[in-house]
C-alpha cells in the first residue's frame, strides 16, 4: 500500500485527486494539509510514503520551500510536485529542490497514478511538455559540481558567460587563443555539452555570472 499525502490550498482540489485516486486500489490518502506550515506537521504524525504537493500556496511558504524542509527532516519521503505551471524555470527549481516527481493539474487520473507508482518505486517521473532529451540535460547539469572543473576552466566559463570572445580571454589571462580553445573543449567534455549556446547556459544555471 502507497500512503499519500495531499498538500494543496484548494480544498475542492484536494477532494478531486482523492476522488480520483479512489479507482486505485494500491493508493491511500493518509492525510491532507491546505498549507506547507500544517504539511510538515502532519508528515511526523502520519508518515507518508509520498507528498503530492502544490507548489503555489499561502502563508510565507511555497511548494519548494516545503518540500526542501521535508526532505531534509524525514530523508526517506518523496515528493511530487503538482503544478499548473510548465515553464522551463519551474522545472528547473523543482530539479534543484530535488523533487521526485511533476506534473500538471491538467494532467489525467492515470498519469497521477502513474507518477506516485513510479516515484514510490524509487523512478523519477517529470511530466513535462520538453523533450527527454532536454529534460536529462538539465538533471545532467544540476548534478554536475563545479568541482569537476579546474580553477581555471570555471575561470573561463565565467568569462564566457559575461561575452568575451576567445581572443579576450587569452589576453585577459595571458594565454595563447589555442590554450583557451583546449581549455574550452575539455569544458564540453566534462560537461557533455555541444554548443556555445549550452555553455553559456550552463554559466548561467549554476551562477557564474555572479563571480
Amino acid at each position: 500500500m502507497i500512503n499519500l499525502m495531499i498538500v494543496d490550498d484548494h480544498a475542492l482540489v484536494r477532494k478531486g485527486i482523492i476522488l480520483l485516486l479512489e479507482n486505485y486500489q494500491d493508493v491511500k490518502v493518509v492525510a491532507e494539509s491546505g498549507d506547507g506550515h500544517e504539511a510538515i506537521k502532519l508528515v511526523m504524525k502520519h508518515e507518508p510514503d509520498i507528498v503530492l504537493l502544490d507548489i503555489s500556496m499561502p502563508n510565507g511558504l511555497d511548494g519548494f520551500s516545503t518540500a526542501r524542509q521535508l526532505m531534509q527532516s524525514q530523508p526517506d519521503i518523496k515528493v511530487i510536485l503538482l503544478t499548473m505551471h510548465d515553464e522551463e524555470v519551474y522545472i528547473r527549481k523543482a530539479i534543484q529542490t530535488g523533487a521526485h516527481g511533476y506534473i500538471l493539474k491538467k494532467s489525467k487520473g492515470s498519469d497521477l497514478y502513474e507518477a506516485i507508482y513510479e516515484v514510490y518505486h524509487g523512478r523519477r517521473f517529470y511530466k513535462v511538455h520538453i523533450s527527454d532529451e532536454q529534460l536529462e540535460k538539465m538533471f545532467r547539469e544540476e548534478k554536475a559540481p563545479s568541482s569537476v572543473l579546474t580553477m581555471r576552466e570555471q575561470e573561463i566559463v565565467r568569462l564566457t558567460v559575461l561575452g568575451y570572445t576567445n581572443k579576450e580571454i587569452a589576453e585577459k589571462l595571458n594565454i595563447s587563443i589555442k590554450t583557451v580553445e583546449n581549455h574550452k573543449s575539455n569544458i564540453m567534455h566534462k560537461l557533455d555539452l555541444h554548443s556555445k549556446h549550452e555553455l553559456i547556459q550552463y554559466g548561467i544555471n549554476n551562477h557564474y555570472i555572479k563571480g
